[in-house]
């Protein structure tokens, strides 16, 4: 630093040392790289008469619920300042106490209802949450003081992650036209460089000239940059400058553990434990470290299934039942994308598979619009099991061939894609692996499309970020998917591939329409609404009367008037078709047909049940059972391997009927596969499930791997005649030949 700004550093860190220092300058001299000086502030401070002075003299020394203790003091009088609920409501912000701060942040409204501060602390609350009111608070913010930078930084942010760039840059030159040190705002700047592949060098240089490349500030600031860059998908860069932030302030642990957590979202182990356990010692225990670190301690009840290009971890309890379905599933998914969008992964692909949704969500935190089934980081995946879910809640064949879409389009942009994109495409590609999978219209959806809540093509990635309403995030990922349906029917499949190479460009959404597709963004949006309008438009416009009608075939049903379901059902259905969750019309009609003896309607029903994307388990297996009466062997075989994508787990009964059908069709590997699940189902019949496994095995070829499930059917039964017969026939069937 030189000059004036120099000097005037060091008349502040003068006052601060010779009297009784003012809260902001103290947090000012640490901003700027001058930890001593803010040291003996925050002492002086600690030991001030009055109480407030005193909590932030706590907080600044970080004896967290010293300083709590003190704004509690200052906090009691009934005349005490709005500002110090507002500093009290941040110091719990800051330590991941977000509810009582958002109590506090009210108190103090109610206290003064123009406090912009408080509004800010509010709209800082939401924008960690993801919930969709953070702009709306910051804009109060401004409204009531349209010179508070910290809300002009803060409005910056939030345009960033939903990747408007010139917001973003037009809020934060308000902020630094306001305080030429906003080193949030300059932060924005560099990341919207960075994001955009050009130099951030004159902005760091900025950054660098006020904090002299130290200090809290400068940390701060380029962990600011690293969480940008992690939402735009790049978490590579998010690592360098996670890396950058602690070089600047080795004790802002809040970036150790973002840098840990980033870590492990790109496959590593060592390391991450290592800058997550460095923030827990030092007092930094937010429930993404403290989860983080629980979730690498359970990686030893994990196997670790490696070949030429896939690393498979699952649980240990599931591996022996799930690898043998989903390894040759992602093989299939890497050579149909290989060849589909004309490239080879420059390395293996990571998936990781949790039975424990909570696991799995440790693994998303801090990211938005999830809930979520799976997501990726680059070439690693991790995803829900079918055992972390609801039967019938998930189908994870699907969930895998969305997030494999993600590694090739993140890989062939250099991740440089819009959201929308992406997420519309793996959408997509759901569908195209199999109708059943496809892009189904929810209530919610219906909804949306009837209140014309649809969002522009060019502001569809806000629906992901920040939603505005409950089902937001629903709709949009359905949105996305059916624009990539609407290019695909009006212009061809191949124009999505130029999409993606034009994406690779770094090109905005409205120019790769304009190009690729030859209309204005505004245009597309038009002819989009045309056809999801012919597509659904009737569901949209008929949707109370379906409700309606459904409630009371679903009375009709409770009552057990299966004529008038019957009767009433097809007009039902033919309103809103799509519908397959509870109480959808196709097992209320098929429920009818089984009660009146009807088995040809009810397979007829439950066949559209089945081709709608209908996934009860239970139903399904109804379904099998159906077929297999009326001598429909390969179709209930269709039907069960469909639910091996569902719910393969906690089922075997599922395995061991598939695999009886299979191997009366003399399919005698996928029977090998299906017992297989049998035994590793642990099954009441231990010794009938090896043995059904060692005739499957021996009716492959595989005399070998037959004789030794047949000795462990005895081992458990030795007087068990099936295997004794099958053994002695082994022994006297010569040696297959190599």
């Amino acid at each position: 630093m030189r000059g004036a700004a120099f000097f005037l550093v060091l008349l502040l860190a003068g006052a601060a040392l010779s009297r009784a220092a003012a809260p902001a300058e103290c947090w000012k001299l640490r901003k700027d790289g001058h930890s001593a000086e803010a040291q003996s502030c925050f002492e002086m401070l600690m030991r001030s008469s009055n109480a407030y002075e005193r909590a932030e003299g706590f907080w600044g020394l970080e004896q967290w619920e010293q300083a709590s203790a003190q704004f509690r003091l200052a906090t009691q009088p009934e005349n005490s300042k709005p500002l110090y609920k507002v500093r009290w409501g941040m110091l719990l912000h800051e330590r991941f106490n977000e509810s009582d701060a958002a109590d506090l942040f009210h108190e103090a409204l109610a206290k003064d209802p123009s406090n912009a501060e408080a509004y800010v602390g509010l709209a800082m609350i939401s924008a960690d949450g993801f919930d969709g009111k953070a702009e709306e608070y910051a804009a109060k913010a401004l409204a009531l003081d349209s010179k508070l930078a910290e809300a002009h930084e803060l409005m910056a942010a939030l345009a960033l992650e939903n990747d408007d760039r010139e917001a973003a840059a037009t809020e934060a030159d308000k902020a630094i036209a306001l305080e030429d040190d906003a080193l949030d705002a300059m932060a924005i700047h560099a990341a919207i460089e960075l994001i955009a592949d050009r130099a951030p060098d004159a902005w760091f240089a900025k950054i660098d000239a006020v904090t002299g490349g130290k200090g809290s500030g400068c940390g701060e600031a380029y962990a600011r940059v690293a969480h940008q860059l992690e939402l735009h998908y790049r978490y590579e860069d998010a690592v360098t400058y996670y890396r950058k932030a602690i070089a600047a302030d080795p004790r802002l642990w809040a970036a150790h553990s973002a840098l840990g957590i980033e870590l492990m979202r790109l496959g590593q182990e060592d390391e991450p434990r290592q800058e997550l356990e460095l923030s827990y010692n030092n007092g930094y225990r937010d429930a993404a470290t403290v989860n983080s670190l629980r979730l690498l301690d359970s990686y030893k009840n994990f196997d670790t299934i490696r070949d030429d290009t896939t690393i498979l971890k699952l649980d240990k309890n599931e591996s022996a039942l799930l690898a043998p379905y989903m390894q040759p599933e992602l093989h299939t998914i890497l050579a149909t994308y290989a060849k589909k969008y004309r490239m080879t992964l420059p390395g293996l692909v990571q998936v990781e598979v949790y039975p424990n949704h909570e696991d799995f969500a440790v693994r998303t935190m801090g990211m938005p619009g999830l809930g979520a089934l799976g997501v990726t980081f680059g070439e690693v995946i991790a995803m829900d099991s079918p055992s972390a879910r609801r039967p019938g809640d998930f189908n994870w064949g699907a969930t895998l061939w969305h997030e494999m879409s993600h590694v090739y389009i993140l890989t062939a942009t250099n991740h440089r894609v819009p959201r929308w994109f992406t997420e519309g495409l793996a959408v997509y590609e759901e569908g195209q692996r199999s109708p059943e999978w496809s892009n189904r219209a929810t209530p919610e959806v219906i909804l949306a499309i009837r209140d014309k809540k649809l969002l522009p093509v060019a502001r569809l990635d806000r629906g992901f970020v920040y939603p505005d309403y409950p089902s937001q995030v629903i709709v949009s990922y359905f949105q996305a998917g059916t624009i990539c349906d609407f290019i695909e029917a009006e212009w061809g499949e191949e124009k999505l591939l130029d999409m993606v190479h034009s994406y690779a460009q770094r090109v905005t959404t409205p120019h790769v329409i304009q190009q690729d597709l030859g209309l204005s963004s505004e245009e597309f949006d038009k002819q989009y609404l045309v056809w999801i309008d012919q597509k659904y438009g009737a569901e949209a416009a008929h949707f109370d009367e379906w409700r309606e009608k459904l409630k009371a075939l679903a009375t009709a049903a409770e009552q057990k008037q299966y004529d008038a379901v019957v009767q009433q059902g097809p007009t039902v259905l033919a309103l809103y078709p799509e519908y397959v969750d509870d109480a959808n019309v196709y097992e209320l009609m098929a429920e009818a047909d089984r009660a009146r003896g009807d088995a040809k309607s009810e397979e007829a029903i439950l066949i559209a049940y089945e081709h709608a994307g209908g996934q009860q388990p239970e139903t399904l297996k109804r379904l099998a059972t159906l077929e297999e009466n009326a001598g429909e062997r390969n179709d209930a075989i269709a039907t069960l391997e469909r639910l091996n994508y569902i719910y393969p787990v906690k089922d075997e009964d599922l395995h061991r009927r598939l695999g009886d059908l299979l191997y009366a069709q003399k399919q005698f590997e996928g029977a090998v596969r299906e017992y297989n699940a049998v035994v590793a189902s642990n099954p009441v019949d231990k010794a009938g499930a090896e043995f059904n496994l060692a005739r499957a095995y021996f009716a492959a070829g595989q005399k070998d791997k037959a004789q030794d499930s047949v000795l462990a059917a005895l081992e458990i039964a030795p007087g068990y005649r099936p295997a004794q017969k099958l053994l002695l026939e082994l022994q006297q069937t010569p040696p297959t030949a190599k």
